[in-house]
């Protein structure tokens, strides 16, 4: 039984952001936006038009594809594949057990070695995840957050076995502990400690590793968790103020840490909402950083952002729409301005994506980069009358929110006190009543639906579960053959560092360096900083 496809347009009078549309938006709108905004040209505060003057006239965005799985020596292979293609920079997705700080043959780890990313237990796996791949020629992405400074250690201590110089390095680590506590839930230690660790990583890399994004500030997560746009803006860039202030009250300087901040947004299908959210998000940013922290540095005073197409969009049922919708969401971060894009691939609400739906992917961006002319003119949509009136209320709308979680204290008191959280799963749960109640349409899932099976014939990734064996198996080997006095002395260094107040980057890579897993030094940490349960979050 196929739906006839004769169906009434209801035209929206409000987005899901809860912003109110018009049927047509003229020239006063444009003007009363302008007056809110205080636009400036390309490449000048608040930078609402974008980063740079010539757009992506002389330099297209980063094109990551985000990818691990199984094993290290697997996902190496995919990388190479993927870099063999154009990809410009890796994006490392770890396995769950590895985001939990726990080795693939602890209990814990049963049933998920590899599964939704790579597993990484100690410095050889590191080594076998960036065999041949030329550490001062490519950067990497890694999506890491409450162990960040484990694996970035784990880099390190590969990079100085290389002789690949520390100022040689380029990346990002996630590090953004506090939306684990509101979105995503691998968290291990409570707030303070970690905001600890984020700062020891912030002050280590401004010291040593200069070119290193020592944070991403993740607004992904919170959307994917349920938010609306405008509270994703909000709610993250109130995370990124508690980090500056963290780091400030950590003795660093406000302007040399948000130099090496990133941002890391999700790109929905409310095609103008999502420019209008990049381009104010900068804006906003911008003015945070001068008017909040004092910060005067053209360079401090940016956001810088990847993307990455919404997961929560895809839909099992006929996977091919995928494509649709991850095109339109890419196409949304180019004209909102992103240095860094990742699209999703057509399978990945059924598995990890095959090879053929990640080049496919990757294929979206190239298409847009060099055939659309999307990439020829800077900031195209700018003197819309709807996406100006967008990214002015956008601008307003958030500045309130974020005034709204100052008056409690900042984003770590939202957070712990569980309003944040509670803010996002009512948001959650009237999206998830539009669809039900058929107010909001999802092509193929509550109209336009066929009946005859949905995802039938499309090619799966599959996790072979002998890959945890093996896994555990390696790991039991390497603990077997490393000097385990060595390691010892290692730990030991960490736990002196963890309970007293010198940074704990230098310990963290000596102990990688001399074998200790990464379930290990957990330990140690946990031992010393204790672990983090949530609260029950009423909606």
């Amino acid at each position: 039984m196929r739906s006839d496809g004769r169906h009434s347009h209801h035209a929206r009078n409000e987005n899901a952001s809860g912003i109110p549309l018009k049927g047509v938006y003229d020239r006063a709108d444009a003007d009363t936006a302008e007056r809110a905004l205080e636009g400036g040209e390309p490449g000048e505060f608040p930078f609402l038009r974008g980063l740079r003057p010539d757009g992506y006239r002389g330099k297209l965005w980063t094109m990551r594809q985000y990818a691990g799985y199984g094993t290290a020596a697997e996902s190496n292979a995919r990388y190479r594949y993927l870099l063999a293609r154009g990809v410009t920079g890796l994006s490392v997705a770890f396995d769950l057990p590895t985001q939990l700080g726990y080795d693939s043959d602890a209990p814990e780890a049963r049933g998920e070695v590899g599964k939704v990313g790579v597993a990484i237990d100690t410095i050889d796996d590191m080594e076998a995840l960036v065999a041949g791949i030329p550490l001062a020629d490519v950067t990497i992405s890694m999506t890491i957050n409450a162990p960040a400074a484990i694996l970035l250690a784990m880099v390190l201590a590969v990079a100085r076995r290389r002789s690949v110089s520390y100022e040689e390095l380029g990346g990002t680590v996630q590090n953004d502990v506090l939306k684990e506590y509101v979105a995503r839930g691998t968290y291990i230690f409570p707030p303070r400690p970690s905001m600890r660790l984020v700062t020891d990583v912030m002050a280590f890399c401004a010291r040593e590793v200069p070119n290193w994004n020592t944070i991403s500030i993740s607004g992904y997560h919170i959307r994917e968790a349920g938010a609306t746009a405008l509270e994703e803006l909000a709610f993250t860039l109130s995370n990124g103020k508690a980090y500056v202030a963290a780091a400030r009250n950590a003795g660093l300087s406000p302007s040399d840490v948000a130099r090496r901040i990133s941002f890391f947004w999700n790109a929905h299908n409310d095609f103008f909402e999502e420019v209008a959210k990049f381009r104010a998000a900068r804006a906003l940013w911008a003015h945070i950083m001068r008017d909040d922290f004092g910060v005067s540095d053209a360079r401090a005073q940016m956001l810088r952002f990847h993307a990455q197409t919404g997961g929560s969009t895809l839909t099992a049922q006929e996977p091919d729409n995928n494509v649709v919708r991850v095109t339109i969401q890419a196409l949304a971060a180019v004209l909102g301005g992103t240095q860094s894009l990742h699209t999703n691939g057509k399978d990945e609400a059924l598995a990890l994506p095959t090879e053929g739906a990640a080049r496919l992917a990757l294929r979206t961006q190239q298409i847009i980069a060099y055939e659309s002319g999307a990439a020829d003119v800077v900031d195209p949509l700018a003197g819309s009358y709807y996406v100006e009136s967008l990214t002015a209320t956008l601008f307003q709308r958030a500045r309130q929110l974020i005034a709204e979680v100052d008056a409690m204290g900042g984003a770590v008191e939202a957070i712990t006190s569980g309003w944040m959280q509670a803010r996002i799963a009512d948001s959650a749960y009237r999206a998830q009543l539009a669809v039900e109640r058929g107010d909001a349409t999802v092509v193929g899932v509550n109209r336009f639906v066929e009946h005859e099976g949905g995802e039938d014939g499309i090619e799966l990734q599959r996790i072979d579960p002998a890959i945890e064996r093996a896994q555990a198996q390696r790991l039991r080997d390497r603990r077997a053959e490393r000097d385990a006095a060595r390691v010892e002395r290692r730990l030991a260094d960490v736990r002196a560092a963890a309970a007293g107040n010198e940074n704990l980057m230098p310990p963290l890579i000596e102990a990688v360096d001399a074998g200790a897993t990464l379930g290990e030094i957990c330990d140690v940490l946990r031992a010393v900083f204790g672990t983090y349960a949530a609260r029950e979050v009423v909606a």
